[in-house]
């Protein structure tokens, strides 16, 4: 999250500088100010011929959906996420709007709009069911604070109506991509993610062009204008940059909302690096072109970001450095029978959430079988597979399923073991008789029913195994990060302990 954020921020100063001047005027190219509407259409027009270029050499294009055009299978995006893309066109372009209007400085709407997102996220969270960490709400108070201690300062701006139905288009926007984001993505799961992410992400550009080009020939001048004369003006090479930089920032900002964590926890990190952006930017624009700076309360703003940041940052702070510290991690066993399908499957779904969940660096996953036939078999095709159609078939380094080699349970594995989870009930029987001082932390994976072992069966009950497994993973992976230890390390910070144990 810390590099997303970051990302963002480089991206994002030169995206605002960039239109506020053509706004203003104060550029070489024009001696006068260009109104957003005339922007618009070429940077759009910019945004969408950088974007193929990221699908492509990103390769997230193959997890689009197919669909059928002429007897081909081609890219499509399903219905859930053009809706989405949608509500994205909207917050494109009402952005670059916002920075046009006159009397408004970039800090000013950018705090407009970032506090009403700031309001809407937690919203979102309660309505989706979301739990919200101690830390989520500390981090967004302190933004909330931020956004009125800098809102004033700028009783000299003038705000007009056209300015204020843009912020509220913008909000609009953010509401609807939100909950469909949290319906049919936002699940931690990459193949999921990264549909849903390129999908909305071909479709955006694409609806923003169309509304745009609808509202030119519905007869609103300066559009028609953005799509005619404007386009042989020197200025349209600068403003089609605006949606370059749009795109680039557009990538980062995706990336952050579709993080599983809830909304309250990644808004507030998203709009901490806006206002750090919209400082950066007005004060270069202030020095350079001599448009008015940001006040004294602005700068107090910043203070209590800073707070935001710190706020969700501790956490994964503390358990950074009680790693550092004691060398502690929360060691993790699966088991199954022969050690070449269902918990090697387990162990790399747990290596993948843990990694989105930012918290690789407290967990080490490891499997082993209880009735393995075959030391040092490979992890078997079908499961290869199951797991490639989960996206997670080319992780490198921990997780790497072609590095897989099957081994037995021992008793020395189970008492390194900070918990163990079984695919079946016979399973955890087995290790309880072999390690019987491990029994209250031998686990079910699936505390309701076993795991079918598909060994020998179609590739098809191979993938369902692994949906089922991902499922299971998931809510055992939650329950250790909600638990006190993982939290606080407060075992593995006892002197002498160089590892966390029960």
């Amino acid at each position: 999250m810390g590099w997303l954020t970051f990302g963002y921020f480089i991206s994002y100063v030169p995206y605002a500088m960039l239109v506020k001047a053509l706004a203003s005027g104060v550029t070489p190219l024009s001696g006068k100010p260009v109104s957003g509407f005339e922007l618009l259409p070429a940077a759009v027009l910019g945004q969408l011929v950088v974007m193929p270029v990221f699908v492509a050499l990103s390769g997230w294009w193959r997890y689009m959906r197919r669909g059928g055009i002429g007897g081909r299978r081609i890219p499509v995006a399903g219905r859930e996420t053009l809706a989405s893309g949608l509500f994205a066109s909207l917050i494109i372009g009402t952005t670059t709007m916002n920075y046009t209007f006159s009397g408004v400085s970039i800090l000013f709407m950018l705090l407009l709009m970032r506090g009403g997102v700031l309001i809407v996220s937690p919203l979102v969270d309660k309505a989706r069911k979301r739990r919200v960490t101690a830390s989520s709400w500390v981090g967004l108070c302190l933004s909330l604070i931020a956004v009125s201690v800098a809102l004033g300062d700028v009783n000299s701006y003038h705000l007009t109506l056209a300015a204020v139905l843009s912020v509220l288009i913008y909000l609009v926007g953010y509401m609807g991509r939100f909950e469909i984001m949290s319906r049919v993505a936002k699940s931690g799961v990459l193949a999921t993610d990264r549909r849903f992410f390129v999908e909305e992400h071909v479709a955006a550009p694409v609806w923003l062009a169309l509304l745009l080009a609808a509202g030119a020939l519905a007869g609103q001048a300066q559009l028609r204008a953005g799509f005619t004369t404007f386009l042989g003006t020197p200025v349209a090479l600068a403003a089609a940059g605006i949606g370059v930089a749009y795109e680039v920032l557009f990538v980062f900002a995706s990336l952050i909302y579709l993080d599983r964590r809830e909304y309250t926890w990644g808004v507030p990190a998203w709009a901490f690096a806006s206002l750090m952006s919209g400082l950066v930017a007005s004060f270069s624009l202030a020095w350079t072109a001599g448009l008015q700076a940001p006040g004294n309360a602005q700068l107090l703003a910043l203070v209590f970001g800073v707070g935001a940041a710190a706020a969700l940052s501790y956490p994964s702070a503390v358990t950074w450095w009680r790693v550092r510290a004691t060398g502690a991690v929360c060691r993790v066993l699966f088991v199954c029978g022969g050690n070449t399908s269902r918990s090697p499957m387990a162990e790399v779904i747990a290596w993948a959430q843990a990694a989105e969940a930012g918290v690789a660096d407290a967990f080490r996953f490891s499997s082993a079988g209880v009735a393995t036939t075959r030391p040092g078999a490979p992890m078997a095709p079908d499961a290869r597979s199951a797991l490639a159609g989960l996206g997670l078939g080319r992780a490198r380094g921990r997780g790497n399923p072609g590095l897989h080699r099957a081994r037995p349970v021992t008793p020395e594995l189970c008492r390194d073991s900070s918990v163990i989870y079984c695919m079946t009930r016979a399973h955890r029987h087995g290790v309880i008789a072999m390690a019987p001082e491990a029994e209250g932390r031998t686990l079910c994976l699936d505390p309701r029913c076993d795991i079918p072992n598909p060994e020998g069966q179609s590739p098809e009950m191979y993938s369902r195994c692994a949906l089922h497994i991902q499922r299971s993973v998931r809510v055992r992976l939650g329950e250790l990060l909600r638990s006190d230890l993982l939290a606080t390390y407060r075992r593995a910070a006892t002197p002498g302990r160089g590892r966390w144990s029960r």
